[in-house]
């Protein structure tokens, strides 16, 4: 009894409420190596048969031929019901069964025959079956593949196929539609920010598309239904395709050519094998495809991956981030390899594991070229304002600081009021350096701009005149004591501790202070004679504020 239950096979039921019906071990299988049987010499006992296993992976080469034959056992015949090979790149799946006058008929799908002249034009082979509620119905099924076959066979009835196909819809229109609005925000991005960038990833994205068009079927069903060659191929060249144009822009993304020739000659090069190699795809036998592409494919990943490596190494921000977002496309893509290769068999892993990796890819990406657009703006405006600004802290420089003071001291005519300019210079820098260190020294200039300007009204300018000296207009009209108080005002501002800085950490300040037109209406003048009263100071003196107009000091040295 234990031989017999060991031997036992599950009996094959097309029940309606339990679908998809898969085949598992209730039909038998043959290689035929010759690939010159006839289903008549198979129907006659000219093949060694074995029991189907499930999720078996049958180890086929160009040549070879999988038969595979069942008897439906009788089942209710009220729907229609059709043999599914969930597998959109399968060469050519070919299903016998007898008619009334005992002959096979023969119905035909796969990459190698027209979908449109499929029995069933869909996105994989489905071929429909007619069973008998009072017979048992025997089929045969030959299946050619140039490599590995691994599609779980199983039965659906129709009313079944209509609710999967709109799941299935559902999850490959959002992918389809979030690759489409990807390209289209990467078009007009590229002509609105004239960024190569965007072009190039656009390009990638709808490479991807079509890609994944092939690979699921919908290219074949809905783009080239009646060119059978160009299905067959398509997925091994667009994957090609794809992966050049991922190298053209990671070399744009990481602005290769500005951090080494070499580098930049090496991705180029690479990128333009990809089209030596779909020539190549064009033209070698078939049994070598898949070992070309894929050769391929893993050399270019690699090299990427390493390059990205190599350029955040040398400070590139966008590396990391590169990598990361990338990194779901390379472990989904690792399945359809692996069931190409024959390691692992069809699922749905392999079947939506890249669709699912470029989903998380496209936003990820565009995010790094968004942030990339935004720093380049900010970079091109410094570099356009240097003549301007003061590139360490940001202020506007001596050039546009008397500028300015030229139109205060032509405002403060035209109105008769009173305003005043500073000239402030910071003193103790040798004493932080020598008291902390050199990086603290550093920084103190720095700390000083932003206390100006957090000083300044909105009205008011503040800029860096030299290394160690600022200027700051303080727009009129002033009453005498608050002209009077702006420059203890700004004395007192540096004397302020520095959060996260010890006490002692301060900014000693002396500024000259001068009133417009009072002291004079030459702007440069008035300029030189500011900067020449605080170089007479001595350098021991407690005073900090010096009056232009007024040879006492406004204020005594405020440490006193």
């Amino acid at each position: 009894m234990l031989p017999a239950a060991a031997w036992a096979r599950t009996v094959l039921d097309l029940d309606t409420a339990r679908q998809p019906v898969a085949l598992n071990d209730w039909g038998d299988y043959w290689v035929d190596t010759s690939g010159t049987a006839t289903p008549e010499l198979v129907d006659a006992g000219a093949a060694n048969w074995q029991p189907t296993v499930s999720q078996a992976i049958f180890a086929l080469k160009p040549g070879h031929a999988l038969w595979i034959r069942l008897t439906i056992p009788p089942a209710p015949d009220a729907e229609r019901w059709y043999l599914e090979i969930p597998y959109a790149s399968v060469d050519r799946a070919s299903l016998y069964t007898h008619d009334s006058a005992g002959q096979w008929n023969e119905q035909r799908a796969g990459d190698l025959v027209p979908v449109s002249a499929w029995p069933v034009p869909h996105r994989h082979p489905l071929l429909p079956i007619v069973v008998s509620a009072e017979e048992p119905r025997k089929f045969l099924l030959r299946i050619e593949n140039a490599h590995s076959f691994s599609a779980p066979l199983a039965f659906v009835s129709e009313s079944y196929l209509y609710r999967s196909e709109q799941r299935v819809s559902l999850i490959l229109g959002i992918y389809f539609g979030l690759a489409g609005l990807a390209v289209m925000l990467s078009a007009l991005s590229a002509v609105s920010l004239r960024d190569a960038a965007y072009a190039l990833y656009g390009l990638s994205v709808a490479l991807m598309g079509v890609t994944q068009a092939s690979m699921t079927g919908i290219a074949g069903l809905h783009l080239w239904p009646g060119r059978p060659a160009w299905n067959d191929i398509s997925p091994l060249m667009l994957s090609v395709l794809t992966m050049a144009s991922l190298l053209w822009f990671g070399t744009a993304v990481l602005s290769l050519p500005e951090r080494s020739r070499q580098v930049t000659r090496l991705m180029a090069g690479l990128a333009m094998l990809g089209i030596a190699v779909c020539v190549a795809l064009a033209v070698v036998d078939r049994v070598y495809r898949f070992q070309l592409m894929a050769g391929y494919i893993v050399l270019s990943l690699l090299t990427g991956v390493l390059v990205t490596l190599w350029a955040w190494r040398r400070g590139d921000r966008y590396g990391l981030w590169l990598l990361a977002g990338i990194a779901p496309v390379m472990i989904g893509s690792a399945f359809p390899l692996a069931r190409i290769a024959g390691l692992i068999p069809v699922s749905f892993w392999t079947m939506h594991g890249m669709q699912i990796g470029i989903a998380f890819e496209l936003p990820v990406l565009l995010v790094i070229l968004m942030l990339r657009s935004q720093q380049r703006r900010e970079h091109n405006r410094r570099i356009h304002g240097l003549d301007r600004l003061d590139p360490a802290t940001g202020l506007i420089n001596a050039p546009v600081f008397a500028e300015r003071l030229m139109r205060m001291i032509a405002r403060s005519q035209r109105l008769k009021h009173q305003s005043v300019v500073l000239v402030i210079d910071l003193v103790n820098v040798e004493q932080i350096q020598r008291d902390f260190d050199r990086r603290s020294a550093e920084e103190l200039p720095l700390r000083v701009a932003g206390r100006l300007l957090s000083a300044a009204r909105e009205i008011d300018s503040v800029a860096r005149l030299a290394e160690r000296r600022f200027g700051m207009l303080v727009e009129g009209p002033l009453t005498p004591e608050e002209a009077a108080q702006a420059g203890p005002r700004v004395v007192a501002r540096g004397l302020m501790p520095f959060k996260n800085k010890p006490l002692e950490w301060v900014a000693q300040l002396r500024v000259a202070h001068a009133l417009v037109p009072l002291d004079g209406t030459d702007a440069q003048q008035l300029l030189e004679q500011m900067g020449a009263l605080l170089a007479s100071v001595p350098p021991d003196s407690k005073r900090a504020v010096f009056s232009l107009h007024d040879e006492a000091p406004i204020q005594k040295d405020t440490r006193a």
